[in-house]
């Protein structure tokens, strides 16, 4: 494994002014881009194996299936998608300029804006650095990347795999804790990705202020799941179990909580119980079955239960006992949680997963309307005009019907949150357009009107009335 020294803040602007000189030296053009994006493709699939290694590594255990699903499929999807698409979205738009601008032509050109910086989190190490590198690059930008230093193997494994691809003053890495984070988040980049918690999100957003970075932020929150009346509870329990514990429950779009008609709430958990029991057997034995990425974070997920168990609430393992030692923290179902519980003031980022009942839909709905805009929301129901109500009086970065997560793996849908939850857009043609520069360009000839639009205006009175009209 690539062993290295964390990068001190020192380093961190000579390495943007080095990547931006080579960016404004010479501007990758189309082929350049194609060319570098194939190779990054090339060299990860060609390392898949290693990566769900590395990534177990961290965790202390990862499913292998799970990181060559999240990590490795949706990394390799995104490049396709970019590569197939790259010429058709660099090319210039003619823009109508209206008559009274006529015989002047207009357009628009996506451009590159430099350098883009990107902070990655850890539960997703390679798919959430990757693709936003990969579709800063379809864009014709140079990157600077700073992976989490919660998963030091992974970042290992990055800085080898992107040296391989790109030269040193196209791709760079950073390298560190909080403190080089914060410094990443203060430089003057051309763009900046974050993804991570809420609270981290405003501390960079504040570091980049200063220069008023444009921002990309996709945080978290509490993305809630309605089940309506008419929705088979078996059903909802596979859909809801595949987004809730995928990971480990360490997904920023995983169904934090559950909204269910009155009545069955525990028909529910006990569906979720034959989950369990089908995909993962004794929980300790299962390969499939992820760990806490570490103890900071298992001792967290504790804590939100031991806070349960305080104000007498019903809490269900689903599986056996836990292992601290191993961080295995089995899937736990929270029956009817009150408002005061951390579970439901909380982002729960684990395979904790709090069931609360509504008596009417519109109920449910001004449940979510009371919190804080959700990243994700899942409605659950065969009834069009049910889903369409839900939809309709309720705002959330992102929407699966009668499912969960997969919204994220869409290329042609846009992946970004909303008030608490983010800001900003990425993923197929949002992402290009998110770190281009969609530059206005006039072209006028030699003879026009606006030659006539000049003092004294006596002159030129019928003109100018013509015009106004």
């Amino acid at each position: 494994m690539d062993t290295f020294a964390d990068t001190s803040s020192t380093e961190l602007q000579p390495t943007l002014t080095r990547l931006r000189t080579a960016w404004q030296g010479k501007r990758p053009d189309y082929e350049q881009r194609r060319a570098d994006l194939q190779r990054l493709r090339d060299a990860l699939k060609r390392r898949l194996e290693e990566m769900a290694e590395t990534i177990a590594s961290d965790f202390g255990h990862r499913s292998r299936h799970e990181s060559l699903i999240a990590d490795g499929m949706t990394v390799l999807n995104e490049i396709d998608h970019l590569r197939s698409h790259l010429r058709k979205w660099m090319k210039p738009k003619r823009v109508g300029v209206g008559w009274r601008f006529w015989p002047a032509r207009a357009e628009i050109r996506p451009e590159p804006v430099g350098v883009v910086g990107v902070i990655a989190p850890w539960n997703y190490p390679v798919n959430l650095a990757l693709i936003p590198l990969a579709t800063a690059i379809a864009a014709g930008n140079h990157v600077y990347l700073k992976p989490s230093e919660h998963t030091p193997n992974t970042t290992g494994f990055l800085r080898s795999l992107l040296a391989e691809v790109f030269p040193a003053d196209r791709v760079a890495v950073a390298t560190g804790g909080a403190e080089v984070a914060g410094a990443f988040a203060a430089l003057p980049f051309d763009h900046l990705v974050f993804t991570g918690s809420t609270a981290v999100g405003r501390k960079v957003m504040a570091a980049a202020a200063p220069h008023l970075t444009p921002l990309t932020l996709e945080l978290g929150g509490k993305s809630p799941a309605i089940v309506c009346a008419d929705f088979p509870l078996e059903q909802a329990a596979a859909r809801l179990a595949t987004g809730k514990w995928f990971n480990g429950g360490q997904t920023c779009i995983a169904p934090d909580y559950v909204l269910i008609d009155e009545g069955r709430a525990p028909a529910l958990a006990e569906a979720l119980r034959e989950q369990v029991r089908a995909r993962y057997g004794t929980l300790a034995d299962s390969s499939d079955y992820t760990r806490i990425i570490n103890d900071g974070q298992y001792a967290r997920l504790q804590g939100y239960l031991d806070d349960a168990h305080a104000l007498g609430l019903v809490v269900l393992p689903l599986a056996e006992n836990g292992d601290a030692q191993q961080r295995l923290f089995p899937p736990t179902v929270v029956l009817e949680p009150s408002e005061d519980a951390k579970v439901m003031q909380e982002e729960i980022f684990g395979p904790i997963l709090p069931i609360k009942s509504y008596r009417t839909l519109d109920e449910a709905i001004a449940y979510v309307n009371a919190h804080d805009r959700p990243l994700s929301l899942y409605p659950f129901s065969h009834n069009r005009d049910s889903v369409e109500k839900i939809l309709r009086n309720t705002l959330a970065g992102g929407v699966t019907v009668n499912d969960t997560v997969l919204h994220f793996g869409i290329n042609n849908l846009p992946f970004g949150g909303i008030g608490p939850s983010g800001m900003g857009a990425y993923h197929g043609r949002a992402g290009f357009d998110a770190f281009s520069k969609a530059l206005p360009i006039l072209w006028q000839p030699r003879r026009a009107g606006s030659d006539m639009l000049k003092p004294p205006y006596s002159k030129v009175a019928r003109f100018i009335d013509f015009i106004i009209r």
